[in-house]
């Protein structure tokens, strides 16, 4: 075959197995043709979430997919080329997309147009992978689920995560909210300039015993991104008529493997949840899951996220990278999310310019934050 019909290749991170570190291998696949409905996207920015360890360690996957496949759920970049059927994009428009079946973790990735949405300009693509996992989560959360209205308080864990930075930037655009985070002790600085009006240091803190000293009535919401025991406990903090919303199950992640002993004991606490205590106390609980929501109702979303655009634009949230790393430097950037160090977004780009002598990643603040770093 002559060299100018040769298959284009792209660099993919790709799942190889459940496990650990060594199971996230870069390597070439074929450049992907868009079908009907469907569009191909030159991308610049790749979204990282905690949701991508549990797909690693085979935790959970969104289809009960098995390995091996691209990694990744949100991306940004530019039009490359679109299929049969689309009317709403053109080659070069800037776009961020997101997909549960996973494949954004490439070079070049296939999604349907039905999860793709126009970013503007001033927002780079960096900030725009932001958007999809963490962003609209936050807002459904407090604002579908929560009724968030003024005057309440709400109970965010994590809160200097990529989640967790949402939903606190999200309380702020709701006037008198007050707003406790749990979090690392070096962390709380920033969180408190992002909007924490009580930051809890959960390593020596009690947090059921901290919010109660401020709160003693309780809280309106609160936002479970922990599970297990910390799920179970934070009901001691629900007011009457007060919205418990779990969204993930990060305590089942300790260390590079899966931990089965670990893992069945979160499982375990989260199975029994008190009807009768629910009722008794007047207490919502409800579980979101963003996969299973696009799949069902893809309009709101995407509603959403016009929204979040609309916020961004009047300067009323904008996400914060924490570093930015190539893919080749994945396994480092999965660790540092192992290991609770990021505040804010861990972001992934094909290929990141070095300057030289600088093998370090593209980093906001965080290596001032922590200098274990």
């Amino acid at each position: 075959m002559s060299d100018d019909k040769r298959e284009e290749k792209v660099r993919s991170i790709k799942l190889s197995g459940f496990g650990g570190y060594d199971c996230l291998v870069v390597q070439e696949e074929s450049c992907p043709r868009p079908e009907t409905g469907e569009v191909t996207v030159k991308v610049k920015a790749c979204g990282m979430n905690f949701a991508d360890l549990y797909t690693r360690q085979g935790l959970y996957t969104f289809d009960g997919r098995k390995p091996p496949f691209v990694m990744g759920m949100e991306c940004a970049g530019i039009v490359k080329e679109v299929g049969e059927g689309v009317q709403e994009f053109k080659v070069g428009d800037r776009v961020v997309c997101w997909s549960f079946h996973y494949g954004m973790w490439s070079e070049v990735s296939k999604i349907p147009a039905t999860t793709c949405h126009h970013i503007p300009d001033s927002m780079s693509f960096e900030e725009a992978v932001a958007m999809p996992v963490s962003y609209v989560t936050a807002y459904l959360v407090l604002f579908d689920f929560g009724n968030l209205r003024r005057g309440q308080s709400v109970l965010v864990q994590a809160a200097a995560g990529g989640l967790g930075w949402a939903v606190t930037q999200l309380c702020k655009t709701v006037e008198d909210v007050v707003i406790f985070g749990t979090a690392s002790a070096f962390k709380h600085e920033i969180i408190r300039e992002n909007g924490i009006t009580h930051a809890i240091d959960y390593h020596s803190t009690d947090f059921v015993q901290e919010v109660q000293s401020h709160a003693p009535t309780g809280v309106d919401i609160i936002v479970d991104s922990l599970s297990g025991s910390d799920f179970i406990r934070s009901q001691k903090v629900l007011k009457h008529m007060g919205r418990l919303i779990h969204v993930g199950i990060s305590n089942m992640i300790g260390g590079e493997k899966r931990s089965l002993l670990r893992a069945l004991k979160v499982w375990w606490q989260m199975k029994n949840v008190s009807l009768l205590n629910l009722t008794k106390n007047n207490h919502a609980v409800c579980g979101f899951n963003m996969g299973t929501l696009t799949e069902n109702n893809p309009t709101r979303v995407k509603e959403v996220m016009a929204h979040l655009i609309q916020l961004y634009e009047e300067g009323k949230i904008k996400p914060r990278i924490d570093s930015v790393w190539s893919f080749d430097e994945v396994v480092k950037a999965t660790k540092k999310m192992v290991n609770r160090e990021n505040i804010g977004k861990l972001v992934l780009i094909p290929v990141k310019e070095k300057t030289d002598g600088d093998p370090t990643p593209q980093t906001v603040d965080s290596a001032v934050l922590n200098p274990e770093d």
